[in-house]
């Protein structure tokens, strides 16, 4: 039988295919893996890494020694599901439709995970989830850890995805703890830790209960810590620890009153850790201010990724190689409802805070997990007697100051507000004006009605209005008044 010569298109066709089969082959090989690691409330200098003298977290030590630590990195909420809602979107949580509290991430929203996805990574998660059901879809497998009922840390399923995972494709994964979110359950710790290791802020009082608490939260740091030393070592032993790339933060500050749902550094100051032998250089550290909405650009760039117009993060790559470049002058960072309803927006620049708070009839009542433990209850009961401090009190002001205004190298723990002092008034300007070119950008708004409260703000107890699984969309909630 005579064989028909080649035509010409069908030539093209043949070489079209091989240069598609070359170039997947090659990106396939130059494509890091990605692995995001996300603590669960846990301030930024809570690490031997950021200067904590007492806190033994070793592993994350290491990483930052070997690989690159960011000493200005922030969040754009200082709230479990927001921030994370915020991370893999890339956007302020007021344009995620997802700002407040156990809101899900609706499907209309781009995840930087489906981007991965379709350059050929697997993606999967493992651990807390909290982004509601309707964008699983965006990660091949999600293995959610149940808060109190499976293992206490939520890290169980971290190790056992690094061998579920198909040997021949790029991978990416989202491992989410619990720790050291409350309440602190006991479990195996590889530290344990007693009141004379305790370093607490000024703005807590330094009693028995208080130490003693402390001391329990420092323990879940550390369990966290030992499990992502797991996660290196597993990666050592598989050959693929070189061409991955861990990052290391947290989604939220500790979870005491003056931290965990504050706009205060203690709130929206995050660890941010990169580790990745092939691509960054060990020792390096960045004094460039950053947000967490550039995370989502920087993985899809790493990975040759399409960067979705939605975007308002930018890459960090930059900064891989140049540290110090100027990146941001400021970044900004939002309070919405989390469990107690409040509206702040915050701008924080190389020296100084910068705190709007819209509701400031409303006192500074933390979440509920903070609420409804004892500490809290010891807190209350100080401030009735009058023993504690101005800056112990402060949860309980109201009405608050309209504005608040911090130099961070002269005040690291904003105790002394500057807002009310001339001379500072231009420093107050310039920030303010950011905040509002800030809100026209990102077309920000205050709600047409407030949000009700889950708990009583002194006693936790639960309300009426209380509804989680699941709460009201934004639709469901503010459609009705016309706007939101």
């Amino acid at each position: 039988m005579n064989k028909k010569p080649y035509t010409f298109r069908t030539l093209l066709k043949l070489v079209s295919l091989l240069s598609f089969v070359f170039i997947f082959s090659i990106q396939a090989q130059t494509q890091p893996n990605i692995i995001l690691v996300i603590a669960d409330d846990l301030s930024w200098d809570d690490l031997g890494a950021y200067g904590h003298e007492t806190v033994k977290t070793p592993n994350l030590d290491k990483m930052a020694e070997k690989g690159m630590k960011f000493d200005n990195a922030y969040l754009t909420a200082s709230s479990c599901s927001p921030s994370r809602s915020s991370i893999i979107t890339g956007r302020y949580p007021h344009n995620t439709d997802a700002e407040q509290l156990h809101w899900a991430l609706p499907a209309a929203q781009i995840t930087f995970s489906e981007k991965l996805q379709e350059v050929g990574y697997w993606t999967a998660a493992a651990g807390k989830w909290h982004l509601g059901d309707e964008v699983v879809d965006r990660f091949d497998v999600v293995h959610e850890s149940r808060f109190g009922k499976d293992e206490p840390s939520g890290t169980d399923k971290w190790l056992g995805l690094l061998d579920e995972r198909p040997k021949d494709k790029p991978f990416f994964l989202w491992l989410a703890s619990w720790d050291a979110h409350r309440p602190f359950f006991e479990g195996e710790h590889p530290v344990k830790y007693a009141q004379e290791d305790v370093r607490m802020p000024p703005y807590y009082p330094a009693t028995e209960l208080y130490l003693n608490d402390f001391a329990a939260y420092y323990n879940e740091v550390s369990r966290l810590d030992y499990v992502v030393g797991q996660i290196v070592k597993k990666l050592e032993s598989q050959g693929i620890a070189d061409n991955t790339l861990i990052v290391f933060i947290a989604d939220n500050g500790r979870p005491y009153a003056r931290d965990k749902a504050t706009l205060y550094d203690s709130g929206v100051k995050t660890p941010f850790i990169a580790y990745w032998p092939d691509g960054i250089s060990a020792g390096i550290v960045s004094k460039s201010i950053i947000s967490s909405i550039d995370i989502a650009p920087t993985f899809l760039t790493l990975a040759n990724a399409e960067l979705p117009s939605t975007l308002e993060g930018k890459t960090l790559t930059p900064l891989f190689k140049a540290p110090n470049t100027p990146f941001r002058k400021y970044a900004f960072s939002e309070r919405n409802w989390h469990d107690f309803e409040d509206h702040g927006r915050s701008v924080r620049s190389e020296k100084y805070r910068y705190i709007r708070n819209n509701y400031n009839d409303l006192p500074a009542t933390p979440s509920a997990d903070t609420v409804y433990h004892k500490t809290w209850a010891e807190l209350v009961r100080l401030n009735k007697q009058g023993a504690l401090t101005n800056a112990q009190s402060r949860p309980f002001l109201a009405p608050r100051p309209k504005e608040e205004l911090y130099d961070l190298t002269s005040d690291p723990y904003e105790l002394n507000n500057l807002a009310s002092n001339k001379e500072y008034s231009n420093i107050l300007m310039e920030h303010s004006e950011a905040l509002e070119q800030w809100i026209k950008q990102t077309n920000d708004f205050i709600p047409s009605f407030r949000t009700h409260d889950d708990f009583d703000r002194e006693t936790g107890a639960i309300t009426k209005y209380r509804k989680r699984n699941p709460r009201p969309s934004k639709m469901e909630m503010y459609n009705a008044s016309g706007k939101y």
